[in-house]
């Protein structure tokens, strides 16, 4: 469902740019949960010709009634249509924003510091107390931790505070018209128009980020539709504005759109070894690869604090989201479900280390020393330089996700660097030189 979403962005000039779902998390304390305002319908905005390139020249209006008519042979009823029908408009606007979201980049220290702070760990420990019930059903009945529920609902929204202020049908089917993405918004907006049919929200309801997410934990409405549930017991499944809904309808998606396992961890913080001479394999130091935690520690992880790690067999990652001087953790087999609900190594490992928090954890470590992070020109000169030794790097924008990690973590090895995936002046010296091996592995770039 996930990637960062546009509040989220734009609110806190963030990391990593994804598609939608999205973190509406702002970095202000929230202000309340004020109800959505139902509102008058928006004026069409006239489409432009770059938008209907992919339809073969089809202008929106046609393309609009082609859009009903799979929404009708999927089953959503003349009368949902008819409802939603004033607020199914183009607005240039939205394609503009998504097309033109900048990225920003931050370290994690930086990053969770800001949201993962203490006013969101203490909020979530009190919704936890003001919905004690929804939250023990929701863990009786999916397996979801309450702190894990809590640290999405404060990142995602604040809690309610802040879900975007955008009519979702119009954000959708601009989208949706839009080449960059048509098939997926096409499927997105049928789903809301089954939202409206279920009588879960009515159009004018349907309030959120530019993007499309709906609620409080800003679910597409694929995932509204398929997730959703009553939980407050009044026959309709609003994210919006009941918070036990919103609590029974995340754990739901958690266990059984991400796979929850029931009774594990998920991340946790740890020590590794700070001296180079410790013969520490930082090149198993990598979410793909697990090994039980007895082996990490025979390799000298610890519990931050110096004591032992249990010598089991439990599977888990080291992760060291800024490098061997950073901080380090052990993600088990439930961090794939951070990932998959934003694919921002930043943020799955903040919303990781917030329920953490919650769930009563130790503040983080700080790194003895500051961990340097190369300038924005640095990090993407760092990217070309990986593109031209024949690796796919995504994106060449200066931000460092999972293909730029894995190259940069391949030429450490190359160089005999110590090889924790982190983005050094020493890697981008050595790349630069004028003998700069070429890769021996991995697919060509995209260019």
């Amino acid at each position: 469902m996930r990637s960062i979403s546009t509040a989220f962005i734009s609110a806190a000039l963030l990391t990593f740019l994804c598609a939608p779902h999205s973190a509406s998390a702002q970095l202000a304390a929230p202000t309340g949960r004020p109800a959505p305002q139902a509102r008058p319908a928006p004026a069409p905005v006239a489409p432009t010709p770059r938008a209907a390139s992919c339809h073969n020249g089809m202008s929106f209006d046609r393309f609009l009634a082609d859009l009903k008519q799979q929404a009708v042979a999927a089953g959503v009823s003349q009368r949902a249509i008819a409802e939603a029908s004033p607020y199914l408009v183009y607005d240039q606007g939205i394609v503009n924003r998504d097309r033109g979201q900048r990225v920003f980049g931050q370290v994690f220290t930086e990053f969770a510091g800001r949201m993962a702070a203490p006013f969101r760990m203490q909020q979530g420990q009190a919704q936890i107390k003001t919905y004690a019930a929804a939250f023990a059903r929701a863990e009786k009945e999916y397996g979801v931790p309450p702190a894990v529920i809590a640290a999405f609902w404060g990142l995602e929204s604040d809690f309610g505070a802040n879900m975007g202020n955008l009519p979702t049908l119009r954000s959708l089917v601009s989208l949706a018209y839009d080449c960059r993405r048509s098939e997926r918004f096409t499927n997105e907006t049928i789903a809301a128009l089954k939202i409206i049919d279920r009588g879960d929200l009515s159009p004018d309801e349907m309030i959120g980020s530019w993007a499309g997410e709906l609620g409080q934990t800003q679910f597409l409405p694929t995932h509204y539709f398929t997730y959703a549930v009553d939980y407050n017991g009044d026959g309709h499944r609003n994210l919006l504005r009941s918070p036990e809904d919103v609590i029974g309808s995340t754990a739901n998606y958690i266990a059984t759109g991400l796979k929850w396992r029931r009774g594990e961890p998920w991340l946790q913080e740890v020590r590794v070894p700070a001296n180079l001479a410790s013969g520490f394999p930082w090149d198993q130091a990598d979410l793909t690869i697990q090994l039980p935690r007895s082996k990490w520690a025979e390799f000298g992880v610890t519990y931050p604090d110096g004591k032992p790690l249990p010598s089991d067999e439990l599977p888990a990652s080291v992760l060291l989201p800024m490098g061997r001087t950073g901080p380090a953790f052990l993600a088990y087999a439930n961090f794939a479900a951070y990932t998959e609900w934003n694919n921002s190594l930043i943020y799955s490992t903040t919303a990781g280390y917030l329920a953490t928090r919650i769930a009563g954890a130790a503040p983080l470590r700080r790194p003895a020393v500051p961990v340097v992070q190369l300038p924005f020109n640095e990090l993407r000169e760092l990217q070309q330089l990986l593109v031209r030794a024949g690796f796919n790097v995504g994106k060449v924008d200066g931000v460092m996700g999972q293909q730029s990690r894995t190259a940069v973590k391949a030429m450490q090895i190359k160089y005999g660097l110590p090889a924790d995936s982190w983005p050094t002046a020493e890697l981008l010296a050595k790349m630069r030189g004028p003998r700069a091996p070429a890769a021996a592995q991995g697919p060509a770039a995209e260019r």
